[in-house]
């Protein structure tokens, strides 16, 4: 295995109005609540999703695993359908009280560049307001997707912190 440098960089929103929101202009799309958090779903939309940007942490995680992740206090799966489709998804998680983290938010794979991206992010900071937060927080790397940082300084979120790390990748990467 080789490693890369990677940059993460860790994002807050301290503030319902902070939040530039970007709505989806087609009328063909619904938001929907996987209730409770089916770890099926949530385990194939991670590795649908993050395959193409190296999300191995839980790649081999157990349905044991997955069901105890979900079952977690503030814990949420959503999934965005375009005419019935799966399309993206986002997990929403209660770190501490009163905050709440965007875990995982993707398009599928053929789904980026839709302009579904912006009104997915836009709807999982309304929810984590609209359960409570007092504050928002998500992080990203530079193995993301390359609009998803700007997709959430878009939205409103600002930089805390960057912190540079190696990371394994598997062969031919």
């Amino acid at each position: 295995m080789s490693a890369v440098q990677v940059t993460v960089t860790y994002l807050e929103m301290e503030h319902p109005a902070m939040l530039r929101a970007k709505r989806a202009t087609r009328d063909d799309i619904t938001l929907e609540r996987v209730n409770p958090p089916d770890p099926a779903i949530a385990s194939r939309f991670y590795a649908d999703v993050g395959n193409a940007y190296f999300w191995f942490d839980r790649a081999e995680w157990s349905d044991e695993q997955w069901r105890d992740d979900l079952s977690k206090p503030g814990t949420e799966l959503w999934v965005l359908k375009c005419k019935g489709e799966e399309v993206g998804y986002f997990q929403l998680t209660q770190p501490a009280p009163r905050a709440r983290e965007i875990k995982y938010l993707g398009m599928l794979p053929g789904w980026e560049g839709e302009g579904l991206g912006g009104h997915l992010l836009t709807r999982a900071v309304e929810r984590a307001w609209e359960a409570g937060a007092d504050r928002v927080l998500v992080n990203t790397c530079t193995l993301d997707h390359p609009a998803a940082l700007s997709n959430y300084l878009a939205r409103g979120f600002d930089v805390v912190c960057k912190r540079t790390e190696w990371r394994e990748m598997p062969p031919g990467v």
